[in-house]
């Protein structure tokens, strides 16, 4: 377990993709999301606004000064200087790695539910301040729709094209992954796409160096 902290905004709040990335393909070692290190919890990040990207699955965040201006999203503890080498390559040219302060989401309990949920009321609210990394978009605003990207909606359309339950292939097969890595979607992300491909080599390299040490 490492001492990096991030908070994640748009696909990496996926536990499948997160571990997917930060672990490579499934293996004994890691086999599934539930076995990672990585902690999470839901935060809030103030004075940025999550945009679409257009002509693509994933979104952007940028600094707002706007007074409702918050994005919420996943508090990330636990990851290593090489998870975050692996993100850093997953994230591309697009983003750059930047400090914020985010606060951590207080969740309640429901009478006899057994399981977190938000509080009943409906509100939610802030808790401890902390500072973490997060990735800030710097390909310029023309890119961006001015619409608000929704983690429901990707996950109920556009999951399937970038994991399967598996995790290493889209539910629709290579031949589909194949297709939507054309299209470019998932800006190369996919398991097949050029991004996938170096994190795979990357994945690759770091187990070659371990078995030799």
């Amino acid at each position: 377990m490492g001492d990096r902290t991030l908070f994640f905004y748009g696909t990496l709040m996926s536990p499948a993709i997160l571990h997917r990335v930060i672990h490579g393909p499934s293996n004994p070692t890691f086999p599934t999301p539930s076995s990672s290190y990585v902690r999470t919890c839901p935060a809030m990040l103030h004075s940025h606004r999550r945009h679409r990207v257009r002509s693509a699955d994933y979104p952007a965040i940028v600094p707002d000064t706007a007074s409702d201006a918050c994005v919420r999203g996943t508090f990330a503890t636990g990851l290593t200087d090489a998870d975050v080498g692996r993100l850093d390559i997953f994230e591309g040219d697009e983003y750059e790695r930047r400090f914020v302060k985010v606060r951590k989401l207080i969740i309640g309990k429901s009478a006899g539910a057994g399981q977190d949920q938000e509080l009943e009321d409906g509100t939610q609210e802030e808790g401890e301040e902390a500072e973490v990394e997060t990735y800030v978009w710097i390909a310029g605003k023309q890119r961006l729709e001015d619409d608000e990207w929704d983690f429901e909606t990707f996950k109920k359309e556009k999951m399937r094209f970038w994991i399967g339950s598996d995790g290493t292939e889209g539910s629709t097969g290579r031949e589909e992954f194949e297709a939507v890595d054309q299209a470019d979607g998932t800006g190369g992300r996919s398991v097949n796409g050029s991004i996938g491909r170096q994190l795979e080599q990357h994945h690759r390299g770091g187990e070659a160096i371990g078995s030799a040490v």
